[in-house]
């Protein structure tokens, strides 16, 4: 139904060339600060569309974002204290 998606953070040199990387798929997040971007795409063109993105100029570096493959659910290992500390 829905196509596979990952995230890559792109290092940029130029904040206003930066704003054409929406063109290489969705532009979710820009720090201008630290001079990033965070890009989503489509899994089956991601590997070319990296390969278009560090030709360019003022791309310094290309990164996977792994945050899809984190595991969130978390289990309690550690027992309640807070019975001990109530009155």
């Amino acid at each position: 139904m829905f196509a596979e998606r990952h995230g890559y953070i792109v290092w940029f040199s130029d904040l206003k060339a930066a704003r054409g990387l929406d063109k290489y798929g969705s532009l979710h997040y820009v720090s201008r600060k630290m001079n990033y971007a965070v890009l989503y795409m489509n899994a089956d063109s991601a590997e070319e569309a990296v390969r278009n993105l560090q030709r360019l100029p003022y791309v310094r570096k290309v990164e996977r974002s792994y945050r899809g493959e984190i595991k969130t659910e978390y289990e309690k290992n550690v027992p309640d204290k807070t019975r001990f500390y109530s009155l």
